[in-house]
């Protein structure tokens, strides 16, 4: 499984979630997004639905009657009811992801930076882990490096 940590510099958030689950859902693949705080949710939600201006994300917050066919999915619990392969961990917080997944985006800021570095060390253990790490230039691009 792969999983990639994404160091949140000035980029909200919910615009950072918007922006991954869009590729994702882009290629073709269904995305689960976890955060443990219900307002972050309804914050995702919005940013994924004004993405851009020729374009949105069609989502929904777990509890409906539509979960399944949610495109994107956004919940408190890593519950994958919409078949996601892909896992966005919002809040910075680790979960540790069943197998169904393909992979796992950790999004963390200063506040999560020590949980972060222990799920990286802990996942750096075990062989079947890719782990890659992408932070922002000064663009606000994420590059791929230390």
């Amino acid at each position: 499984m792969r999983v990639d940590f994404y160091q949140l510099g000035g980029l909200d958030p919910a615009r950072a979630m918007a922006q991954l689950a869009g590729k994702a859902v882009e290629v073709g693949l269904r995305v689960l997004v976890v955060d443990g705080d219900e307002e972050a949710r309804q914050a995702q939600s919005r940013a994924l639905w004004e993405l851009s201006p020729e374009g949105f994300f069609a989502n929904g917050i777990a509890g409906g009657p539509y979960d399944a066919r949610q495109p994107v999915l956004l919940s408190g619990k890593v519950e994958p009811v919409n078949d996601a392969k892909v896992l966005i961990l919002a809040d910075g917080q680790w979960r540790d992801p069943p197998p169904a997944f393909e992979r796992v985006m950790l999004l963390f800021d200063e506040e999560n930076i020590a949980g972060a570095r222990a799920a990286w060390r802990m996942l750096g253990e075990q062989d079947a882990a890719d782990r890659r790490f992408w932070k922002q230039d000064d663009r606000g691009r994420w590059v791929e490096g230390p």
